[in-house]
């Protein structure tokens, strides 16, 4: 075992067991306070509540309260271990979403044995929460779950896998573009994986502005195309007539590259024969398609992008998920729908664009920090990512109200 694994156990395990607990926000210290908690003071608010259910909001924490569910069938790039060794990363996720926006969650892991039982228990827990967040549920169900809950209830529901992947991802491409010099609605770009991230960062590219006949989506078995007979619908979405079968065929002339697969998928070969300029975003976790440094290798004038935080540019959904919950709140919004996903993507990019404050450049031990080819996207401990965000999130939910 290596010396990282055992202080990810220690961390873990000591000085008590898991990641997050429960606070009381209110005082309880008298008799007074617990006539007030519990009973008989409790009575009030479950009565006005009865009368008006918006009086949730008032009289509980249902309007900070995010539900971070899953199934445990696609946990990080592990895989379908469970729900319950999934847990870790759902603790793990309550944390980002109290550190970086104030939000509070309970993390839910379901063991449902159909697609239907697990929606079945996200709508009976729906109540209690102010939103649900969907975690490492394998694609395609995970498509068909989100899509059922978000026509069964009028809370925010958010596949943070598929949307808070795409909209960082948009977010830097957008700026990695224009280092590069090159325009989103002209360029050639390949995706390598088909699966929940993949299909969603495609879709919104497509929606601000990307277009969808210069796209190649490769899965496992090869290029996506219309001669294939074993693609789902949401694969089918994105089969294109070509004579392109693998992933080296795709990448050659090929500006962007986008992967969301496994590690050490991209040869340096592949690299070389891409156009000009070329962009490289490998999000494999924790092993990239390619490393930058064997992308650097190949060619100088690559600009590289993983989802790892010992290298430049990366592509964190925390940059997203607790943000976006907040603006999600502060509008009183009942969806979390794709101009509001699209603002926040346009706002995340804005804000890389400007000058780093001190307190960023002192977290992550740096000297200079600028928009450039190695600084496309703001850092998870930039402090203006809470001033940006949510507000870009909430004025796109009222405008559509």
């Amino acid at each position: 075992m290596s010396d990282l694994n055992q202080k990810a156990l220690d961390y873990h395990e000591f000085p008590r067991p898991g990641k997050i607990s429960v606070e009381s926000s209110k005082p309880c210290a008298t008799q007074y306070d617990l006539s007030l908690a519990y009973t008989p003071g409790v009575a009030e608010p479950v009565r006005q509540i009865a009368k008006d259910p918006e009086n949730a909001y008032r009289y509980t924490n249902k309007g900070n309260l995010v539900a971070v569910i899953t199934d445990g069938t696609a946990i990080l790039g592990l895989g379908n271990l469970g729900p319950l060794a999934s847990k870790p990363v759902m603790e793990g996720k309550g944390i980002l979403f109290k550190r970086f926006a104030g939000i509070d969650v309970f993390d839910i892991e379901v063991a449902a044995p159909s697609v239907e039982s697990f929606i079945e228990t996200v709508v009976n827990i729906a109540p209690t929460f102010g939103g649900i967040n969907l975690e490492d549920i394998a694609a395609p169900h995970c498509f068909e779950i989100e899509e059922a809950l978000k026509a069964r209830l009028d809370i925010p529901v958010f596949h943070d896998d598929q949307h808070g992947t795409a909209i960082v991802m948009c977010a830097g491409l957008l700026n990695a573009l224009e280092v590069q010099g090159k325009k989103l609605d002209d360029i050639k770009l390949v995706c390598l994986g088909a699966g929940a991230a993949g299909l969603s960062c495609m879709r919104l590219l497509i929606a601000m502005g990307g277009n969808k006949e210069h796209m190649t989506l490769v899965d496992s078995k090869g290029v996506i195309h219309s001669g294939r007979t074993d693609l789902n619908a949401h694969k089918q979405e994105f089969a294109k007539d070509t004579e392109m079968r693998g992933l080296a065929d795709a990448m050659h002339g090929a500006d962007v590259f986008i992967g969301v697969s496994g590690p050490n998928l991209v040869s340096a070969e592949m690299v070389k024969s891409m156009a000009a300029r070329p962009i490289l975003f490998a999000m494999a976790n924790p092993d990239p398609e390619i490393t930058p440094a064997q992308v650097h290798a190949a060619r100088d004038d690559a600009l590289m992008a993983t989802g790892r935080s010992d290298y430049p540019n990366q592509v964190n959904n925390v940059l997203g998920f607790p943000y976006i919950f907040k603006g999600t709140f502060d509008a009183r919004a009942r969806a979390i729908t794709q101009p509001m996903m699209i603002a926040a993507a346009r706002a995340l990019a804005a804000l890389a664009r400007e000058p780093v404050p001190a307190e960023v450049l002192q977290a992550y031990q740096l000297d200079k920090l600028e928009f450039g080819r190695d600084y496309i996207i703001p850092k998870p401990f930039d402090p203006r990512l809470i001033e940006r965000i949510p507000p870009a999130v909430a004025a796109a939910a009222n405008l559509a109200a």
